[in-house]
């Protein structure tokens, strides 16, 4: 499994955030929180980091992910009913773009923390 051990982390952390702010809450603050576990926990975590998108050597736009984890990891916080196949295919894009292998989307609606892992 791809970067097994630190997407345990992530989401340990994750789990952390959810049972300490409860449900309930708008996506960027438990993405502003993660940042916080996450730290702590001895990671680098670059927040909103912006890369450029080209096509055929033109620069088309951005895309900017929400977190990046130990320099290897799009970690996408969501507050959602149910993953679907929008935020499946807004993580492959991301990460045929930035070059990175995974992807975790995490869903912080529920009581009980939800997860996906998206791997290239």
């Amino acid at each position: 499994m791809i970067h097994e051990k630190l997407s345990q982390s992530i989401i340990g952390a994750a789990i952390d955030v959810l049972n300490t702010l409860k449900p309930g809450l708008d996506e960027k603050l438990y993405e502003n929180a993660l940042v916080i576990e996450l730290l702590e926990r001895g990671h680098k975590v670059d927040q909103q980091l912006v890369y450029p998108v080209q096509y055929k050597g033109n620069l088309i736009g951005k895309l900017i992910p929400d977190l990046i984890v130990d320099g290897s990891v799009i970690v996408d916080p969501k507050v959602v009913v149910a993953f679907n196949e929008h935020h499946i295919a807004q993580m492959i894009g991301y990460l045929a773009i930035t070059g990175f292998k995974l992807a975790l989307l995490l869903n912080f609606k529920q009581s009980k923390l939800d997860w996906k892992r998206v791997v290239r």
